[in-house]
């Protein structure tokens, strides 16, 4: 993994775990999905870049190219299927932190009455 890569994952991950300790409950919500696309980037990175074989591109070598690098499909299409899911499971989040907002008129985690 490049050094920018890894500074850019520890950024996310930085940045969600400050929205996750913060109070207020959309704030928490952000961090969450912050922290989720900062471990889809981490997959992504680690999933790597591989020297092509002519068997994965066997028509570049029929028409004279050379076989490119390649990356591995499988880590891409796990993070494609974990963004959607996480989409939604923000969007849940974002509806239910409205329905406690509604209940109990303060978006302020430590101001609701148990």
């Amino acid at each position: 993994m490049s050094v920018a890569l890894a500074v850019a994952v520890g950024g996310l991950f930085a940045i969600g775990t400050f929205l996750l300790l913060r109070r207020d409950l959309v704030r928490v919500v952000l961090g969450l999905a912050v922290v989720s696309q900062a471990t889809f980037v981490y997959l992504i990175a680690m999933g790597g870049v591989d020297e092509g074989a002519q068997d994965l591109v066997p028509v570049l070598e029929i028409h004279g190219g050379g076989v490119p690098e390649v990356a591995d499909p499988v880590v891409q299409a796990l993070v494609l299927t974990a963004i959607v899911i996480s989409f939604g499971t923000t969007a849940l989040a974002l509806v239910l932190s409205y329905r406690a907002y509604e209940e109990n008129e303060t978006m302020d985690v430590t101001e609701w009455v148990g």
